[in-house]
């Protein structure tokens, strides 16, 4: 029998409120050293605060209960104190500053001094080694505005392993990663397991869990339900399911309720040039429809140019335009600006909520309205009763966890933040929908309900763009899969006829692949 390994933390009843809610309800967990401990929830259920608490963010004295950590009590009050202690944290909204290098924001109030000050030749050699553990090819004087959101995810990663880290939290980690670099990420977990570093992974991603978890606490309503242990071998998708929502889900994709329509929406011939690098282009001639009632898939590893072709049509957000059209109904349209793909009935829900979709400084209700208030406005005047009630019956259709649509939208968890933004571009009444990554950082029960909003979208005649890092929700939700490899669509096909194995050869092409 397997000997019991010492507990490296213990929290002890702990109670976490807010104005108007109880976000943790006498919570005790209890996480073995040397283990990777993985935390499960609905949106909203706690997951978050839980290890906001842990780490500082959330000071003590702001929260009731006890923490022990290492065989003592702890008493952080700032983030830094818990990271002196060994205790690293990297957030679901990353923590990065876009104007400094990734090597600046890597070792950022933690440079080697030399004689003469920061020592940037260990920097950045440092930063390479370090670079290289988490698998991103990237120049480390490259600025961080000037990288995605997944290799942003990777220097957070790479920014917590350059700390003498003994206690790792990673708040949906995978979330913005391909399948690839998602394994690599879990395969340095397992390996940092093995010297001794402690892991707790908050994640929705739930057979990752799964493959790499020594345990599993489940949260629900901001109370510990349960601590699963894997190593019985009688957890599965569905028991940790239903465990996080009290129920068992059914069939997590909706059916399709009719045959798609007419070609509406169509683009031809699309180029455009990377915004630094004039010799890259991100989109190579790419063409490419949308019939009513249809959900489209996009399909590609991450930097494959499934995001910057969609920024570049939903008014040339992203680079720089060299050609191609783009038709709805027959007719030619003009997208030079947010505001006229607006006005031709086209929305898109950004792949970074916190940036691109939403103003942090809002409520709820401001949110929901602001990408087209003049449904509202009367004489210049926003009708406010009209927009409260507008703001609450999204609030109710898409079950956004927050007691009234007057919270500001930094109260919310990701997932509920998410929601938001797909209610604000609802609520400006498209003709197609482009959704960039819209499950990620969302929990398996609210995916089951947005794919159900989804489809009732396109069973209302709606066109529906979909681009995913996940295949099987691909294969469950699209009716057609384009596939992108290096800015260039290299297949479509129907997600009937499609499966994981045919995405991924479409996706990464060899010479000897038919495309």
């Amino acid at each position: 029998m397997e000997q019991a390994r010492p507990i490296i933390l213990s929290m002890r009843h702990i109670t976490k409120e807010f104005p108007g809610v109880r976000a943790l309800d006498d919570v005790t967990l209890e996480v073995a050293k040397g283990t990777i401990h993985a935390i499960c929830g609905e949106n909203g259920a706690g997951k978050s605060t839980l290890m906001k608490v842990l780490s500082g963010v959330y000071p003590h004295g702001s929260f009731d209960g006890e923490i022990v950590y290492q065989g003592e009590p702890v008493a952080f009050g700032r983030i830094n104190d818990s990271e002196r202690a060994g205790i690293v944290i990297i957030h679901q909204e990353l923590a990065l500053i876009p104007e400094l290098s990734i090597a600046e924001n890597i070792f950022l109030g933690n440079e080697p001094r030399g004689f003469l000050g920061i020592d940037w030749d260990t920097v950045r050699a440092r930063s390479r080694e370090l670079l290289a553990r988490v698998g991103l090819d990237e120049d480390p004087d490259t600025q961080v505005k000037n990288i995605g959101v997944g290799k942003q995810q990777l220097v957070e990663i790479a920014k917590a392993l350059e700390k003498d880290v003994r206690l790792l939290i990673l708040d949906e980690p995978t979330a913005a990663l391909n399948e690839g670099d998602s394994r690599h990420l879990l395969d340095l977990l397992v390996g940092l397991r093995s010297k001794g570093v402690t892991s707790i992974m908050i994640s929705h991603k739930l057979n990752e869990i799964e493959a790499v978890s020594d345990a599993i606490t489940i949260i629900r309503d901001g109370k510990a339900i349960e601590t699963l242990d894997i190593r019985d071998g009688a957890v599965d998708e569905d028991r940790i399911i239903r465990g996080m929502v009290g129920r068992t889900l059914g069939n997590r994709f909706p059916d399709r309720a009719g045959q798609a329509g007419e070609v509406f929406f169509e683009v031809r011939d699309w180029t455009v040039q990377h915004p630094l690098t004039a010799e890259r282009l991100v989109a190579k001639q790419s063409s490419f429809t949308v019939r009513r009632g249809e959900v489209v898939g996009f399909a590609g590893l991450m930097g494959a140019g499934r995001t910057e072709l969609a920024m570049s049509i939903f008014g040339r957000q992203y680079g720089t335009w060299l050609g191609g059209t783009v038709l709805k109904d027959g007719q030619e349209i003009q997208l030079r600006s947010v505001s006229e793909a607006i006005s031709h009935g086209i929305a898109y829900v950004s792949e970074d909520r916190k940036a691109l979709g939403l103003n942090l400084l809002d409520t709820i209700k401001r949110s929901i309205v602001s990408a087209k208030l003049g449904k509202i406005a009367h004489g210049g005047v926003v009708d406010s009763l009209e927009e409260t009630s507008i703001a609450e019956a999204y609030r109710q259709q898409l079950r956004i966890k927050a007691p009234t649509v007057e919270m500001g939208v930094d109260t919310l968890s990701g997932g509920n933040q998410q929601k938001v933004v797909l209610a604000k571009w609802m609520f400006t009444d498209p003709d197609l929908l482009i959704l960039d990554e819209p499950t990620r950082g969302i929990d398996v029960g609210a995916k089951t309900e947005i794919y159900q909003i989804v489809r009732e979208l396109a069973d209302a005649g709606k066109g529906v763009i979909l681009i995913s890092s996940e295949l099987p929700e691909l294969l469950g939700l699209a009716d057609r899969i384009y596939t992108i490899f290096e800015g260039r669509i290299t297949g479509e096909i129907r997600a009937a006829d499609a499966d994981q194995e045919t995405l991924m050869r479409r996706m990464a092409p060899t010479k000897g692949d038919d495309a």
